[in-house]
């Protein structure tokens, strides 16, 4: 019979040998995962050395392949910026040999572009060389390549290009709309339930003060439409540089200054004649009247003159003679 001695001492050692076992086979796992990982690392390293550096070139452009496919998909991706509530204008000055082929030409790319010429001006300076204004409107989404195919038909003098976003507007008209039309059909919904005369005639003035109101802002939304879908491209055509011409006519020099002269001059003898022309009537008034006096104002006071005196003789009586005294003196 065994003891409770040998009894602890038997299960001591197979609790040993388990312990044994399990370490064992835990050093003989990580043994095999190292040899395997060694084995695989210098797999890899021996396959690089037979690729080369054939193989080393190769990556480096394989990340920029793909760095660029990335920034390729973003550059896709990227936001376009809504235009639609921006007026677009631009002036532009060109000089060219030929005005009317230059003019042709510009006609033709504003059409081809689906505008259309509006305002056009030609006149011709003292040499005979042509100046030619006109006013074309292009799409929005057209204006730049417009504008640059215009401006390679010569020598740009000048440009100037201006944007003026009217989002703002836009979006304001647009609400103002909808609660105007909201508002007359409200009064047209009270105008078929009224039963008075009354109320029918005021609610005929309030719905047409609001279909003007209405009217006005569907005007304005137009007008926005219409300047923001094309683009106003104001072109100057010339043969001769105009800024060349500006500068020298800063600088006057005798003919300038004649010229300034001779215009004094023929202004001085315009308004002279006009103050003529204003004193004239009253001149002539005056002339007839000093005629008139004189020759019958004249003729007159010589006669009433003479007739003075003899009206006056004629009414006096005779002096009494002096009375004498004595002695032969008068009294």
């Amino acid at each position: 019979m065994r003891t409770p001695r040998s009894v602890r001492r038997i299960r001591t050692g197979r609790a040993l040998a388990g312990v044994l076992l399990v370490s064992s086979l835990a050093l003989a796992g990580c043994g095999a995962a190292g040899d395997g990982g060694a084995s695989s690392a210098d797999k890899a390293a021996s396959g690089d050395r037979k690729a080369g550096p054939g193989a080393k070139e190769a990556a480096p452009g394989a990340a920029d392949s793909a760095a660029s496919g990335a920034g390729g998909s973003r550059a896709a991706t990227a936001p376009r910026l809504d235009t639609s509530g921006i007026i677009r204008t631009a002036f532009l000055t060109v000089q060219v040999k030929d005005v009317p082929e230059a003019l042709d030409e510009a006609r033709v790319t504003a059409t081809g572009a689906g505008g259309f010429v509006g305002d056009e001006t030609t006149t011709r300076d003292g040499r005979g060389h042509e100046r030619t204004r006109v006013v074309l409107r292009v799409p929005a989404d057209r204006y730049d390549q417009v504008l640059a195919d215009l401006g390679g038909a010569g020598k740009i003098l000048e440009r100037t290009a201006k944007a003026q976003d009217v989002t703002d507007q836009v979006v304001d008209v647009e609400s103002r709309i909808k609660s105007q039309r909201a508002s007359v059909a409200r009064v047209r919904g009270l105008m078929d339930r009224a039963a008075k005369l009354s109320d029918v005639v005021a609610l005929e003035g309030e719905l047409s003060s609001r279909e003007a109101d209405l009217e006005a802002l569907l005007a304005r939304q137009s007008s926005l439409k219409d300047r923001t879908s094309l683009a106003t491209i104001t072109l100057s055509l010339s043969e001769t540089p105009v800024r060349k011409a500006a500068e020298k006519a800063g600088e006057p020099g005798f003919v300038d200054a004649l010229a300034g002269g001779w215009d004094a001059f023929v202004t001085t003898l315009r308004w002279i004649a006009m103050v003529l022309g204003a004193v004239l009537p009253f001149a002539v008034c005056a002339a007839v009247l000093v005629v008139l006096w004189l020759r019958f104002g004249r003729s007159r006071l010589p006669r009433r003159q003479a007739s003075a005196p003899a009206a006056s003789g004629a009414g006096s009586l005779p002096a009494a003679p002096p009375v004498r005294g004595e002695g032969g003196k008068d009294a």
